[in-house]
Formats: C-alpha cells, structure tokens, sequence
C-alpha cells in the first residue's frame, strides 16, 4: 500500500495496530501481547474513567497555566517597578525550561515503571508548591522578581505531566479512538485557557492590594492566580490516588496495565520507526509551539503600549480575549471529526498553518496612526525632593522629575504638597519604534486573534495525533516527553527572543518573524509529505512465519 493509499483509509482493524504474534526475536523491538482478544464490559469502563481523568488533567492544568497569563506582566511591575521587559520574556521562558528538562525524563519514567500514576502524583506535587511560592512573592523580603522566576521554573516542571497524560492517551486508545481522544484532550486543554483568563477577568474587581493585606499573607489580583493553581493541582492529585487506573491497548485487544507478565505468552514484532518524520514532526511542533509564545508574552504589554489601557485594563481586556480565543479554538475541536472524513491528517495540518499565516498578516501595522507615550499628556511640574518611603525603591535624592523616567508604571505627582499617583498610559519612554510603527487598531487586533484561533487548534491536534500514528502500537510515553519538550524549547527560547524584537524594534518586524516561520513549517510538510503518514505494518514474510 503506497502512501496516498494509506492516507485515504479512514477505519483501522486490530491487524493494523502492526502487532504480530511470534516467538521473541533476539535485539527486536516488541511489545507483550495478551492471549485474551477481548475486553470485558467493567475494564471498558474503567480504562474510559481513566482516560477521563487524563482530560481532566490536562484542564485543570491549563487553567492553572492560563488564570496567570494576563497579570503576569503587572504582577512582576508591582513586584519590582524597574523590572524590564526583557526580564519578563526570561520569567515567562522559565517555565517552559522547566517543562523542557522535565518532559522527556517523565515520560522515560512512565515507560520504565510501565505505570504513569507515580510520575503524575510527583509532577503535580511540585507544581503545587511552586504556585504557592508565586501567591506568596509578596512575603519575601527581596529578591521578588527571580523569586517569580524560580516559582515559574518549578510550575514548568510539574508541567511536564502532560506529556506523560498525552503518551497515555495514545497507548490505550486503539488507532480507530485515537484522533477522538487526542481531540477532546486539546479540547479540554483549550476549555481550561478559556476557564483561566475569564476566571482571572472575573477577579479584577478584587484589585489591588485585595481584602487580605498582612505581612506574612496577601491575598489580591495577582496572588489568586497561585492559589487556585495549587488548589487544582491537589484536586487532580486526589483523582489520581482514588479513582484512576492504567490500562493499555495491545494490538488483540484492551488489557489492564497491571496485567500479570505470566497471562502473555508471546510477543509483537514491530516496524522499524521512522526517525526521519518523527523529527519532521518534533520541529514542526517547534514552529507551532513558537508562535504561541506571541500570546504568552507580549499581548498585555503591546496592548498597554497600543491601547493606553492600565495595568488592570490590560489584565482584564486581554483575559477576555483569551476567553473568547479558547471558545474559538474548542469550536474548532468540535468539527475536527467531521472534515477528517474528506482529508487527511496532513492535509488539516497544512490547513491549519495557512490560516494562521493569513492571522499574522492581518495582524501587521499599518496606516499612519501612531501610538502615544506616557508622557505626552504631562504638564511641566517643578521637582520636588521625597522620602524614600513614598515610592518603592526611590531614594530620598530622587525628585518627581526623575521618577516620572525611571518608573514605567506609574507617575509620581504632587497636589499642595500631597504625593499622589497616576497610573502611566501609553507607550513606554524606552520604547523608541512607537515613533515610526503604526498603532494596530483594535478591530484589526480582534480579528486577527478570531483567524488565528481557528488555525492555531487545527495544526495542534493534527500534529498530536499524526506524531501518535506515526509512533504506531509501541509505548509512547518517552516519544511524548520529547514531542513536548521541542514545544517547551519554543515556548523557551520564544519568549525572549520575541521580548527583545518587540521591544527594539516594534510588532511589525516580530510579526514578520512569525510570518517566516509558519512559512518554513508550510514549506517542510510539504516537502516530507509523503512520509508523514501512519505506522503500517511490517509483513509477516519479513520475520518468517507466525507460529
């Protein structure tokens, strides 16, 4: 069967699993095999329990991740004023670092042990108690900011259970209920970005510095993020303890993982793997995952630069948009199923990235509409010496004037002698592209992020699920930790490289960047397009006859 043939076939038998009964072969790769062909009624049930408790991972995992996107930015100001923004390109990189170190080692875990609950329970563990230390910055005496950075490291590293939830997944589900549960997996995924921003809007109105302001506990806009993060974690990690439980399916067959070695008395002999499109697919991730990295780390700051919005507008507007982005994307999953009949999953992954190149282009500057600077509604004010308690980190020789440029967030004014605040609107004084880049209007912005909400989905779960078939029957977990790994290597090199050309030279040269490699992710599925197909397997003639 060449590869067009394959693309076109739609229904898998057990057969295509690529499992073959035989003798174990010395030097091999091969999987055990149950006797039994069938599975009862009650390990239906509860290998789809588990599988459930898998979507739930991932939701509540992704409402830990997303609740704290849009304060991130004004938290870290709050948290030290002079804080840049290429520092927090640094703190939003650091969890994807975390989740990049994390990823393959639990998912070489998993495969090991044969069991994912271990892994699962320590990960979620360590996410735990890294977002309490992120609600709790506010306690430390100094230092917050590379507190925050650490606290993002540790969060990233208790992500790395999602590779391990994926590669799960895969392996006990058959080829036929695969790209289903990838499917509702993502969509689950895109329910708790959805879940998280609107839940971080909805708290606005607790504001800052919050009911609860102590010394040793403060409870407001930007710590709640931590806490309901850690809350989630504990929730998932009580689900696991009590109510989950692995199987796995092999090719004649769904059997409980915990199977005794003794009940399988023969082997499956498996095709040797591709590596050529399993690394096609792990760059293509890249690129995917890369320009994701635009959402996590510019869209509160580039909307304060190009709206005039307050660090609390910001949080609240770019929240909502995420919300309405994640019930886009979850739109998109929904009527996945239905345009697989007609194409294949390359074809909807090639789809996917042309939509979000036509996103990106939308979203370019243009026109002759300038954004403004902070200052540019200021009146000339006489300077006027302070105590160093009036504003954060100023000295006593510092005076109204040099405030006014040395913190980004806010301005220090004097009425009858009385220091008040007022909070900066506009472009930043060390921004210099605001002079000759053009504001992106707001409509233009909407539209933009509707377009690519619904290309960005399309490319994710057709990538999970072709890398899946790809693999074939073999245990996934330790290929899934790497899958996901090249994604956090994006999601860690993304954020301070786009921080840097955002900040030197503006949204349209990062834009253009962007544009450039959806290009080069268009240009390789293309050019390996008749390799990134389905596991097939090997004919029982290669390794003589079945016994």
């Amino acid at each position: 069967m060449n590869s067009d043939e394959f693309d076109e076939q739609r229904e898998y038998s057990n057969e295509d699993e690529g499992l073959i009964k035989k003798d174990p072969i010395p030097n091999s790769g091969s999987v055990n095999v149950p006797c039994s062909s069938s599975e009862s009624p009650e390990e239906y049930r509860s290998r789809w329990m588990s599988i459930r408790i898998t979507y739930l991972t991932m939701f509540l995992g992704s409402v830990g991740f997303s609740i704290g996107i849009s304060s991130m930015w004004p938290y870290l100001k709050t948290l030290e004023p002079r804080a840049t923004q290429d520092f927090f390109g640094w703190v939003v990189a650091a969890f994807s670092f975390g989740q990049l170190v994390a990823s393959p080692f639990f998912g070489m875990w998993s495969n090991l042990r044969k069991k994912i609950k271990e892994p699962l329970i320590v990960a979620l563990t360590i996410s735990t108690l890294a977002n309490l230390m992120y609600a709790y910055l506010m306690t430390f005496p100094s230092d917050r900011s590379w507190y925050m950075f650490v606290s993002r490291i540790f969060t990233g590293v208790g992500a790395g259970s999602i590779a391990v939830a994926r590669g799960y997944a895969a392996g006990a589900t058959t080829l036929k209920e695969r790209t289903g549960v990838l499917s509702s997996m993502s969509a689950f995924q895109s329910i708790g970005y959805i879940i998280g921003p609107a839940i971080q809007a909805a708290v606005v109105p607790i504001g800052y510095p919050g009911p609860a302001d102590f010394k040793g506990f403060h409870f407001n806009l930007y710590t709640f993020p931590g806490f309901l993060s850690a809350l989630a974690s504990i929730i998932n990690i009580i689900l696991l303890i009590f109510v989950f439980r692995e199987h796995r399916i092999d090719g004649s067959g769904a059997v409980p993982s915990s199977m005794p070695a003794s009940m399988s008395n023969s082997v499956a002999v498996l095709a040797p793997l591709d590596m050529i499109s399993v690394v096609v697919c792990n760059f293509i991730f890249y690129i995917l995952l890369f320009q994701f990295t635009i959402f996590e780390t510019i869209s509160t700051p580039m909307s304060m630069d190009m709206y005039d919005w307050t660090k609390s507008e910001a949080t609240l507007y770019v929240g909502i948009q995420m919300a309405v982005g994640s019930v886009i994307c979850i739109s998109v999953f929904f009527v996945i199923n239905k345009f697989l009949r007609k194409y294949s999953e390359r074809k909807m992954l090639l789809i996917g990235f042309v939509i979000s190149l036509a996103g990106y282009f939308i979203m370019l500057p243009w026109g002759h509409d300038y954004p403004d600077y902070q200052d540019a509604d200021l009146q000339p004010m006489t300077a006027k010496p302070i105590n160093a308690t009036d504003a954060p980190g100023v000295t006593s020789n510092d005076s109204v004037t040099t405030l006014l440029s040395t913190v980004a967030t806010e301005v220090y004014v004097t009425t009858f002698g009385v220091l008040t605040t007022v909070p900066k609107r506009g472009c930043r004084d060390d921004i210099t592209w605001c002079q000759n880049v053009p504001r992106i209007q707001l409509g233009q912005y909407i539209a933009a992020n509707a377009v690519i909400s619904v290309g960005y989905p399309l490319s994710f779960v057709m990538i999970f699920t072709l890398y899946s078939k790809i693999l074939g029957p073999r245990p996934q977990g330790t290929m899934m930790g790497w899958l996901t790994a090249s994604g956090s290597l994006a999601r860690a090199i993304g954020p301070i490289v786009v921080s840097y050309i955002y900040v030197y030279y503006g949204p349209r040269v990062t834009f253009i960047g962007v544009l450039g490699i959806i290009v080069l992710a268009i240009t390789l599925s293309i050019a390996f397009y008749k390799r990134l197909v389905p596991y097939k397997p090997p004919a029982p003639s290669a390794y003589g006859a079945i016994n």
